[in-house]
């Protein structure tokens, strides 16, 4: 099968292609390829790649950028999705898009369902959830939350810069959600894509967690690497203590079940999968 990958360069994109299966004819684009905010430019992509299968992985996730720049993000998280199910639409393609927590408010005191009413509280969010109005019913969306890979841009890898910089930092324990590696992610949808799932399903991986929760966990895992060399300090703080432009969810868990069920596998906890991320990050250097 001809599968086409969006955001090649991206932690996700990278982890597809690391991740593809032997049936699958990957090709992978990233922004020096192809203009996503240009419908016309994608629309001549998508006719030379000819998929049978588009995994979107490419997305604007600056969330505080994207309140001042919404127009850039709702073309690429609305506006390249609808380019990319037209072109579906009329060769009887499928399109895999991934889309986010952000979609929800964060209120909720229990997991995200998948089918559960959204209301984004951000530009980031508006523009996904645009993003999810445009798939059809036979499309697959896969919604995930705190995305990280070893040498990719991403919480873990920040906190561990910080940490060999600082003795001390504070870290927001007022939102909670759960960690998700890149690989597991590409695996559950190239998974569902085997299974030929359709639809809406949530991925993170299993257990509960702050930023802050993360924080120590990754200084502690880290230091017994050898990654860092000492534990620094790291202190609890309210959001309201790292005001940012966009607002973030409180509560961002999303109820994986029926993903882990589609797939007959258990729900691996986001510590054994950090361990493994910065096993891989020790061997980059």
């Amino acid at each position: 099968m001809r599968v086409l990958i969006t955001g090649a360069n991206g932690q996700l994109g990278g982890a597809l292609q690391r991740t593809a299966p032997t049936w699958a004819e990957v090709s992978a684009i990233d922004v020096a390829d192809c203009d996503l905010t240009d419908s016309a430019m994608l629309t001549a992509r998508l006719v030379v790649e000819a998929p049978e299968l588009i995994l979107n992985a490419a997305a604007y996730t600056a969330v505080d950028k994207a309140e001042s720049d919404e127009i850039t993000a709702r073309a690429i998280n609305a506006g390249a999705v609808a380019t990319m199910v037209e072109a579906m639409a009329a060769t009887g393609g499928k399109v895999v898009h991934v889309s986010t927590d952000y979609v929800f408010d964060g209120s909720a005191s229990s997991p995200y369902a998948p089918d559960a009413p959204r209301n984004p509280q951000s530009a980031y969010g508006r523009t996904k959830a645009e993003g999810e109005d445009v798939l059809r019913d036979t499309d697959l969306l896969v919604r995930t939350a705190w995305v990280y890979e070893a040498g990719g841009a991403n919480f873990v890898r920040t906190m561990i810069r910080l940490m060999k910089e600082r003795d001390e930092l504070g870290v927001v324990a007022d939102q909670i959600g759960a960690p998700t590696w890149a690989t597991g992610l590409a695996r559950t949808l190239w998974g569902l894509v085997e299974r030929q799932a359709s639809g809406t399903f949530h991925h993170c991986d299993a257990g509960v967690a702050s930023w802050y929760d993360f924080a120590v966990a990754i200084a502690e895992e880290a230091h017994a690497r050898g990654i860092l060399t000492r534990l620094p300090l790291i202190r609890p703080i309210v959001t309201t203590d790292y005001p940012t432009p966009a607002r973030r969810p409180a509560f961002s868990l999303l109820d994986c079940r029926a993903t882990r069920e589609a797939l007959g596998e258990n729900h691996t906890h986001w510590r054994t999968n950090l361990r493994l991320m910065l096993e891989e990050e020790s061997k980059l250097g």
